[in-house]
């Protein structure tokens, strides 16, 4: 168990979890700051489904949280899980072990969110994690090749159909990368299905597509997506899915045993902390300044929390990288502000605007002041150039580019290959006493 003291823990090390870690650690020597993550690495979600669809690979998208901080000697990392927090000990439960601090912050992000149906949680293929992403490439591409070697058409069509469940960012881009990989490549690898249509659907409960975003991307995201040969369904939600078939709100069904679901997320609950500290979508309740309301010395930053006092966002903000990575800097700036007497800063959320990439040369970009929209080929370059900086270091950066550049001058990409961890249980070796 860590010591109490000046002992900082931060639960999370998505884009809050860093910008927190990362400023705190530049401006304060004295404080011990421990990260915890059920993962060894941080890895960058807005590139997911770019793993998913094996145009990057995890390498390019992660990097491990002992090399990105070795050079301070003033942290610590911890792999494990949080299982219970005791607010009045000042201590964690983890998978790992146990943790005191001083201040604890989480920033645990978001889960999928299957509003309560069992069957779509058990069948439908999530994308919140770097392990989602494996499973959904390794899933489509053996649904792939299982459909080489069917003889039933309607078998061949449920394999080969591809249902997207959100309409959002997320949603579009993986509906435009799979509609580019229908037209470059798939009827290339799999000659055996050159007569199967690929069919890929877009569903959404919302009467638009992207719908935080301008009313200009939508249209030119709706418009592009159906000239990539996409069927887009909105206001239309997934009643039921039993792994065959998607039954849709109007009793429709779609044949497909290949449903992505990026139809919402959730918050994360916490043993220890009562369910009035809670507010929409499970995200705990914050002050000004990002601390729990109810607690001494807990805060929540990023998707985590529901901070309503900000007077540009009265119902709370919008669960999107640039919030966390906003509201990590700004604690770090209280907690630093705190321990030497300067007064603290209530958080403001600076709208740097919205993209979302749809396909080759295709892409919307939203900025807020001034108002300005772009679309097509420079809101594409906008988008690479937005993202490819918001890589974690140097060799990710490069990686990335090397990759998209193969991929956009060759139309076609290398990583389709089905790797699967080995499943067997450790083998325990006896040595028998002679």
């Amino acid at each position: 168990m860590t010591p109490y003291g000046n002992s900082i823990v931060i639960i999370g090390g998505g884009f809050a979890g860093i910008n927190v870690a990362q400023n705190l650690l530049k401006k304060e020597r004295d404080l011990h700051i421990t990260l915890v993550d059920r993962n060894n690495f941080n890895f960058f979600p807005p590139l997911l489904y770019q793993v998913a669809t094996g145009f990057l690979d995890v390498s390019n998208i992660s990097y491990p949280y002992r090399k990105l901080f070795r050079n301070h000697p003033n942290f610590t990392f911890r792999m494990g899980e949080l299982l219970e927090i005791k607010p009045d000990q000042n201590l964690v439960v983890l998978s790992s072990g146990e943790l005191r601090y001083s201040k604890l912050i989480l920033a645990t992000g978001t889960e999928s969110n299957f509003f309560g149906n069992e069957n779509v949680r058990k069948h439908a293929l999530p994308m919140k994690t770097v392990a989602d992403a494996l499973l959904l490439k390794n899933t489509l591409l053996t649904r792939l090749e299982e459909a080489t070697v069917s003889n039933n058409q309607i078998e061949q069509k449920r394999l080969t159909n591809f249902v997207i469940a959100g309409g959002g960012p997320t949603g579009v881009e993986i509906a435009g990368m799979l509609s580019e990989l229908k037209q470059n490549i798939f009827k290339k690898d799999y000659p055996e299905l050159a007569a199967l249509p690929f069919d890929i659907y877009v569903l959404d409960g919302l009467p638009t597509l992207l719908a935080p975003m301008t009313q200009k991307s939508q249209d030119y995201a709706l418009k592009s997506l159906e000239s990539m040969g996409a069927i887009i369904n909105l206001n239309q939600l997934v009643k039921d899915y039993d792994g065959e078939s998607v039954l849709l709100g109007d009793g429709s069904r779609i044949e497909t045993k290949n449903l992505i679901w990026t139809a919402g997320v959730t918050g994360q609950t916490f043993t220890g902390l009562p369910a009035e500290f809670y507010g929409r979508g499970k995200r705990l309740l914050v002050d000004a300044c990002n601390k729990v309301k109810g607690t001494v010395n807990i805060y929540a930053i990023g998707d985590s929390c529901l901070q309503t006092l900000d007077k540009g966002f009265p119902n709370g903000h919008p669960q999107l990288a640039q919030v966390a990575i906003q509201q990590g800097k700004n604690l770090a700036h209280n907690i630093h502000a705190e321990l030497t007497g300067y007064p603290l800063k209530p958080f403001r959320y600076h709208d740097k605007g919205s993209m979302a990439i749809i396909g080759r040369n295709k892409a919307v970009t939203d900025l807020p002041k001034p108002s300005l929209h772009f679309q097509g080929f420079f809101a594409w370059l906008m988008w690479l150039f937005v993202h490819l900086l918001s890589l974690v270091n140097f060799r990710n950066k490069l990686k990335t580019l090397t990759s998209w550049s193969a991929a956009y001058i060759s139309k076609d990409q290398y990583l389709r290959m089905i790797v699967r961890p080995a499943n067997r249980e450790p083998e325990h070796q006896h040595t028998e006493a002679k």
